[in-house]
């Protein structure tokens, strides 16, 4: 099973490397979205360090979106999908290797950049670093969660519209937890709760959302 995993990490990266457009698509909404607002809301350093954990945090959840349609639409049009299913090796464990490498080219790449961005809206070092680690432990959720959704929607019309609708509402806790633990930091609280929180979700993630994908998988390939 190891192998089976390796091999579809390393096919999918591959396949990424190929199409390096959708990942440079991903990065470069990420930024702009987060460098429009202070433009929109002025130079004041005060309201950006305020309103700079939401701001990034959204921006990294709609960037995230963006590449969630692909992480099946192109195993499923060339049929690869339907040859997962007939591998002796549980298809949840393939799921998992698709969204782990979906999450390396996608995820993170947004959690590299991010503390650049926080210094942008003036967010102190302390709040930087919890900013990292939150958004290390939420983009995979959010990987995982939305991978559900892209299984549930394959080979529908109109399918990213009904994958932000599925999706949007499962990344609200994330959302909370990890624009929370920033503000809680930048404000001199501790971000201890918020960051347990997002590890209890993430491990759920881990244990659940692979079974589920799978579970999916099948239903949309009948």
């Amino acid at each position: 099973m190891t192998t089976a995993l390796m091999l579809i990490l390393r096919r999918d990266l591959t396949l990424a490397v190929r199409r390096m457009s959708d990942v440079l698509t991903t990065l470069f909404f990420f930024v702009i979205v987060v460098s429009l607002f202070p433009l929109g809301i002025g130079p004041e350093l005060d309201t950006l360090r305020e309103i700079a954990p939401g701001v990034i945090w959204v921006a990294a959840l709609l960037a995230s979106m963006l590449a969630l349609e692909h992480l099946f639409s192109g195993d499923y049009r060339d049929g690869s999908l339907e040859q997962l299913l007939l591998v002796p090796q549980p298809l949840s464990l393939l799921v998992f290797g698709k969204v782990l490498a979906h999450w390396l080219v996608s995820g993170a790449p947004l959690v590299l950049m991010a503390p650049l961005l926080g210094t942008q809206l003036g967010l102190t070092w302390d709040a930087l670093q919890v900013l990292l680690l939150t958004l290390l432990l939420g983009t995979p959720v959010m990987s995982l969660v939305g991978a559900v959704g892209a299984a549930l929607t394959l080979g529908l019309r109109g399918r990213g519209v009904l994958l932000a609708l599925l999706v949007l509402p499962l990344y609200i806790p994330v959302l909370i937890f990890g624009a929370g633990a920033v503000e809680a930091s930048a404000s001199g609280l501790g971000a201890g709760a918020h960051m347990s929180l997002l590890g209890a979700i993430l491990v759920l993630a881990v244990c659940f959302a692979p079974w589920a994908t799978a579970a999916a998988i099948r239903i949309s390939m009948e």
